[in-house]
């Protein structure tokens, strides 16, 4: 989950990481209020900056310099309920002013291809890192940080030199780079960027922007987090999915997808795609895994969210049955169809059924002697693939 700028603020604060006095604000009458209490602050300036998860606020016009509560309230007016990259925006944050003298970068994140963590950092901050990563390689410092180790005192100033900070702010980097560390452990981050991290008028080291995201597996010690959701963004459908403890992703196409085991579901996406290609360029409209337990209630919670798809057409279920053998899988499907037929929600689109693997055969006869409306089977995940693209295309 990727945070908003406000909410990696006040968990930078939580960690005692060096920022700015904020504030968020979702009227006008939030942003003047909180302005009247920023404003000594910032020498008599606040800043206005749109919340949204999207880089290039600055140049669509998302932040603001404001000299008086009058101001404040009326640039936050400008720009609640811009667009920005096709994300409204719902929430400003209003921060001080800052006398800048100098702008910095630094991250720590998950390094997944070298199954370790990295630090980065870089004397030149402020701009897009992506952009220095290209046009200035050789400023940005890399350095491997081990997971049992962590980064103390002595690998933080090391990261410092590295990325060439100016020797008369090295110790106070090095100790805001320790405490970041410690708010990518203690959140269950796999993500924590500063830019720009910076240097003030006062020679203070300040954290003045933050990206922060968070790993989702770690939720169950992390009771905080899930308050932390964007309510306005979350798709309803992966609302409902998580509430009932499925694993679903909402995607843009018309076959609805039903797997066991991630790997499988993937290929099935991948196959649907391709199929699809023959009947209009027909995609799939889902991820949806629900693991390795097919009861009849989790079939029915499945299709049911699938079902509640309005772009869905037809309804592809690939299982492979393996530890849940297929006879349970089509006693489930066949108890789903009840259940949904309970709750009134009966299943109004064709489903496609694929079994294969552990007691196939006996699953198969399973559907075929319930008769179930608008169910058909096909053998193999190609032809299933095919048949689930072509009833969408109808």
């Amino acid at each position: 989950m990727d945070l908003f700028e406000y909410q990696a603020r006040d968990l930078f604060e939580k960690h005692d990481v060096p920022v700015l006095g904020g504030a968020v604000a979702e009227t006008p009458e939030e942003a003047r209020a909180a302005a009247e209490r920023l404003l000594p602050e910032g020498g008599g300036k606040v800043v206005v900056k749109a919340q949204v998860k999207v880089g290039g606020r600055g140049k669509a016009g998302g932040v603001k310099l404001a000299s008086s509560v009058e101001e404040a309230e009326q640039v936050a007016s400008q720009i609640l309920g811009m667009d920005i990259k096709g994300h409204t925006v719902h929430r400003v944050m209003i921060a001080p002013a800052a006398a800048i003298e100098e702008e910095y970068y630094f991250s720590v994140l998950l390094d997944r291809a070298n199954r370790t963590y990295l630090a980065m950092a870089s004397r030149e901050g402020g701009m897009e890192i992506e952009q220095l990563a290209v046009e200035k390689p050789e400023a940005l410092a890399r350095v491997a940080v081990d997971a049992l180790e962590g980064i103390d005192v002595v690998l933080a100033r090391e990261i410092a030199v590295a990325g060439g900070f100016p020797a008369d702010v090295v110790d106070q980097v090095a100790a805001a780079i320790v405490k970041l560390w410690g708010v990518f452990v203690a959140e269950d981050a796999t993500l924590v960027e500063v830019n720009p991290l910076v240097k003030t008028a006062d020679g203070r080291i300040v954290a003045l922007d933050g990206k922060v995201t968070l790993d989702g597996n770690a939720d169950f010690r992390q009771p905080e987090h899930p308050g932390l959701e964007d309510e306005f963004s979350a798709d309803p459908l992966e609302a409902q999915a998580k509430a009932k403890d499925l694993n679903y992703v909402k995607l843009d196409g018309a076959v609805g997808i039903i797997g066991n085991g991630a790997g499988l579901v993937m290929s099935t996406l991948d196959v649907v795609a391709y199929a699809g290609e023959e009947h209009g360029g027909v995609k799939p409209a889902n991820f949806l895994d629900i693991g390795g337990g097919a009861s009849a209630e989790v079939m029915a919670n499945g299709l049911e969210i699938i079902l509640g798809d309005p772009d869905v057409k037809s309804v592809f279920v690939n299982v492979f049955g393996g530890i849940t053998a297929c006879d349970e899988v089509a006693n489930g499907i066949v108890q789903a169809f009840g259940l949904l037929q309970d709750r009134g929600d009966e299943i109004s689109h064709p489903l496609v059924v694929r079994l294969d693997g552990n007691n196939a055969e006996e699953g198969r006869r399973i559907l075929t002697e319930a008769a179930l409306p608008l169910l058909e089977q096909v053998d193999t995940m190609d032809g299933a693939a095919a048949r689930a693209a072509e009833l969408a295309a109808k």
